[in-house]
């Protein structure tokens, strides 16, 4: 087994991509957004940071989580959002095996500049148009992308074609 090493940095900005076990298309069921906001907010609460780009696919989520100044710890965070969605999810169904709704691991990037930021904003709200799943970013109801419209990062009808800061750029899929 590969020996994954995680780069931690405090006060840093991460771009997380997690994805459900076997790719089961369960995030965007009608009961599951509400669960998983709940488990985004919980967390966050929890382990106060700054929740800037989300965008919710039927089966994986990519976000962007800027760390507090004295904090590096994202893998808390990241098993906490997963474990209170789990549980969610579980009791809704009430599954008494408690089955699997995350695979084991997560895909994280530490962001190193605005650059890099920007291109990875670009992947995350530009991934419902990749999957086939709408035909513009803004399309898509189960993103932060109308709120980056709003802060002035994006025009309502930006993405009708793959944007040339991420073409051939694949992370976290």
């Amino acid at each position: 087994m590969p020996n994954y090493r995680r780069y931690y940095q405090t006060g840093g900005t991460y771009f997380f991509t997690l994805v459900t076990d076997q790719r089961q298309p369960i995030l965007t069921q009608p009961n599951s957004i509400p669960m998983l906001r709940l488990a985004f907010h919980k967390t966050l609460k929890k382990y106060p940071c700054q929740l800037s780009d989300i965008v919710v696919l039927p089966d994986h989520v990519h976000f962007i989580l800027e760390l507090p100044e004295s904090d590096c710890d994202f893998s808390l965070r990241i098993r906490l959002i997963k474990s209170y969605f789990s549980k969610s999810i579980n009791t809704a169904t009430n599954d008494q095996d408690k089955v699997s709704v995350w695979q084991k691991r997560f895909w994280e990037h530490c962001i190193r500049d605005k650059n890099d930021l920007n291109r990875h904003r670009d992947y995350l709200y530009f991934n419902p148009v990749k999957h086939g799943l709408v035909d513009v970013p803004a399309d898509w109801p189960y993103s932060s992308f109308k709120r980056a419209v709003e802060n002035g990062f994006y025009e309502e009808n930006w993405g009708r074609q793959e944007p040339k800061s991420i073409f051939g750029f694949e992370f976290g899929e």
